[in-house]
Order: structure tokens, then sequence, then C-alpha cells
């Protein structure tokens, strides 16, 4: 049985989170991408129940947890994080996180090598590229200027690749949901987070197993910057998706089951 759960971080934000007991079994922290929430992990849940302890959460600014004001960085959400471990009395995990999640990873992993037994990088980037900044910012405008309803055609055609949200148009829906549901300043403080962050002076500090996956119509976070991200970690295998796009822990979650549960034999 699943236990839902709230706890206050060091500077009161608090978190929400959801854990899926397996006693015994090795303990995994799932971290999901910007403006959507813990349910986008629903399916990969579902298919590694019974071989780990997962914890699934909202990130600051997300979902049911605080919406405390930025600025935010990578390095608090993976110190949220920490605490959070902290409060549940988890000492060390295999972790995983999807595009914003796998940024959070990659801070978690590098500041934290003694918690770090894994790490899944899924959809993900250590560096968005030198026109990052103002590319986010304007996303970030237009989202409080026009309302965030006119970001939706940009984010699922982002999301997911064109087979996928014909053929799951109700999933789509929901997501557009949880996105829509967003506080603005929350939502401009991540993405001014993601456009500045610069990962790739972390990236020698991470030394634990790693796993990086990435579909191949990813034009978020495209194949180019997973094998960057690949060659930066000579302990890290690297997976491309075909006919993925870039939510594939929904669009794919067997597969990422398939390349986390690897990970959890190599993070034992």
């Amino acid at each position: 049985m699943t236990t839902d759960g709230a706890f206050g971080t060091s500077d009161g934000c608090e978190i929400s989170y959801t854990v899926h007991p397996a006693p015994g079994k090795p303990k995994l922290a799932l971290i999901h991408s910007l403006a959507l929430d813990r349910s986008v992990w629903n399916g990969v849940v579902k298919e590694l129940a019974g071989r780990a302890e997962i914890l699934t959460y909202d990130c600051r600014g997300h979902g049911r947890s605080g919406r405390q004001a930025g600025p935010y960085t990578c390095e608090l959400f993976a110190r949220d994080l920490a605490e959070l471990l902290d409060h549940l009395k988890w000492p060390a995990v295999i972790v995983a996180g999807c595009s914003m999640g796998g940024c959070v990873v990659q801070a978690f992993a590098a500041r934290y090598p003694q918690r770090t037994l894994g790490a899944c990088f899924i959809d993900t980037t250590a560096w968005y590229g030198a026109e990052a900044p103002k590319q986010w910012r304007e996303r970030a405008a237009t989202g409080r200027a026009k309302g965030l309803g006119a970001l939706i055609d940009f984010q699922v055609t982002r999301w997911f690749s064109d087979g996928f949200r014909a053929a799951q148009p109700d999933t789509v829906n929901a997501l557009t949901k949880i996105f829509l549901a967003n506080a603005i300043d929350c939502y401009e403080a991540t993405c001014e987070m993601l456009g500045t962050a610069d990962l790739r002076p972390l990236l020698p500090c991470i030394k634990s197993p790693a796993a990086i996956v990435v579909g191949e119509e990813d034009y978020a976070t495209t194949v180019d910057m997973a094998k960057d991200l690949n060659k930066a970690l000579p302990q890290s295998t690297l997976t491309v998706l075909a006919g993925a796009r870039h939510i594939t822990p929904v669009e794919r979650p067997v597969d990422i089951a398939r390349q986390i549960s690897a990970l959890l034999g190599r993070g034992a």
C-alpha cells in the first residue's frame, strides 16, 4: 500500500511525496519534468512494482508541493531531495529524473555522491546552450503575458510523438491540465533555472553507475546532447528509444523501467 506524506524543507517549503513500499528492495527516487508532477512516473512505477521501494514527489513550485518564490537552482532542488531522504531515513538511493528532473539528478549525484548508488538521466542535458537563457525567458514571458494556455500546442508536440498524441488523447489531456495548474511565478523561476543552468563542471564529480536514455525524436534535449552526457560520464550507458520524443516515462514506460531495472542491478 502506498504512503502519501508531506514534509517541510529547511527553508520552509512543503514537499508532497508518495512512497511505494517494497521492503528489502533497493530504494529508488524519481524526479519529474518541468511544469508537470510525480504522476509522470505512474506507468514506470507500475512496471517496477515489487522490484524497488520507490519515492515519487512534486518538486518545489510544482504539483501539491509549496509554491515558494524563486530564485530556483538545480542545487536547491537537489537539497530538497536530500532533506526528503533524511525525513524518510533513506541513507542512499538510485535516483532517476526526466528533463528538469535529470538536471536535478546531475546536481544531486555530484553534491551527494555518498547517497547516490546509481543515476538515470532521461531526456535531459547538462547545458541547453548559449542561447538558452534568452529562449527560456521568452517562453516564460509568453506564459505570463498570454497565460500558460498559449504554450499548450508548443508543449504537447514537444512532449510526445505524433503517434502517441493520436493514440493517447486522455493521457495528453491529463498532463495538459497539470501544466495549466502551474503558478506563473514558479514556472518563470523554473524556466530561469533551466535556461541558466550549466551542470557540465559537476559531471566529473559523478562516480556512480549511470544510464542515459533519450527519445530518438527529442528536439528539446537532443540525441547529441545525450551523447555529450555519455562522453562526460564514462561509466554510463546510452539508450536511444526509436520513435519517442521528450517525456519518455509517459510515452515509453516499459522501456524506461527496463533501463532503471538494469541500473538497480548495477547500483545494488
